[in-house]
């Protein structure tokens, strides 16, 4: 248990980020930041890129991530981590948490007037009413749970160097990726992508200690 101690730390206080930052996001204190930021994006609008990034955008929808997440919990069951293989549920609390906060915060989103058109994803269904908030942004939380616990996994179970070597640096490129694409679409606030960040942090690392669990002998 005692090397989990650090993890269970920064996992802690990652949730008392959060909390802040939802009081703050609710209170509208970073209204002004984010307008700023919106303004930022929609000045560095380029039209020719709109396709690149609609496509970019299907590397945090619940698509893409859903399949990847299907897939690293039966190359757990398969390969004998029966066990482990329920740390995916990080992946499904995450998203969990991000609805019922979209629910529950009254945080209304980019103006549809603004924002450009999206990637296509089942969520337009959940949407297309504006029955949602915006906070915390799902495609972030999403990355940053798929793409970390892979990430971690190759770390931990990759054969090769290479792998291992590589596996965390393209899983923070690739949410960086997704966050950038967030804004640059104007389909968020930027405090809805730091929220998403943090959430996503919170989810991924809990199923990181799930992976690092003490076992007892005779696993």
């Amino acid at each position: 248990m005692a090397p989990l101690v650090p993890r269970l730390l920064v996992l802690a206080a990652l949730v008392v980020s959060y909390v802040g930052l939802t009081l703050v996001v609710s209170a509208g204190w970073l209204s002004s930041l984010d307008h700023q930021v919106l303004v930022a994006m929609s000045s560095s609008w380029n039209e020719s890129l709109h396709p690149l990034f609609q496509f970019l955008a299907e590397l945090g929808g619940i698509e893409v991530t859903s399949i990847l997440m299907l897939g690293l919990f039966i190359y757990l069951l398969r390969g004998g981590f029966g066990a482990d293989s329920l740390a995916v549920l990080a992946f499904v609390g995450g998203m969990v948490l991000e609805v019922l906060y979209k629910t529950a915060l009254y945080h209304p989103g980019v103006p549809r007037a603004i924002e450009h058109k999206d990637g296509p994803s089942i969520t337009d269904l959940l949407t297309s009413g504006g029955g949602l908030n915006s906070f915390p942004s799902g495609h972030v939380v999403r990355a940053v749970v798929a793409y970390g616990l892979i990430a971690f996994v190759i770390r931990r179970l990759a054969p090769w160097p290479i792998a291992r070597l590589l596996a965390i640096p393209i899983a923070v490129v690739l949410i960086i990726i997704v966050s950038f694409d967030r804004l640059y679409l104007d389909a968020h606030w930027e405090s809805d992508v730091i929220g998403g960040l943090l959430l996503g942090a919170i989810a991924l690392l809990a199923g990181t200690v799930w992976l690092d669990r003490p076992r007892s002998a005779d696993n």
